[in-house]
């Protein structure tokens, strides 16, 4: 699913989190972007960010794991780095998506 990107203004902005999809999320991408995740659980989880792309024509680029915490909330950076080039978002796996909420700040 993607998730929808909230612009932080100039006064502040109340952050609306959601649940993260079991399945996976997408997102844009950008120099500002940001994933928070907000793990509910009472352990850690494991964040993916896919990483298309290889170097040298066949070196596939790995892609960025975080853990998160049990309780924890962590800000993610999502550089154009992730953007896919078929569909133009950064895909995102969890490895457990229950009690785990999400929000995509700019």
């Amino acid at each position: 699913m993607a998730l929808p990107t909230q612009v932080i203004g100039q006064t502040g902005t109340a952050i609306i989190f959601g649940n993260a999809n079991s399945g996976g999320d997408q997102c844009v991408t950008g120099a500002d972007v940001k994933l928070l995740v907000k793990n509910g659980s009472g352990s850690s989880i494991t964040v993916t960010l896919v990483t298309p792309g290889t170097v040298d024509g066949d070196l596939a680029i790995a892609d960025r794991q975080m853990t998160v915490a049990a309780g924890a909330t962590n800000g993610i950076p999502v550089t154009d780095r992730y953007r896919d080039p078929a569909t133009g978002l950064a895909s995102i796996t969890y490895s457990s998506a229950t009690t785990v909420t999400v929000a995509v700040i700019r």
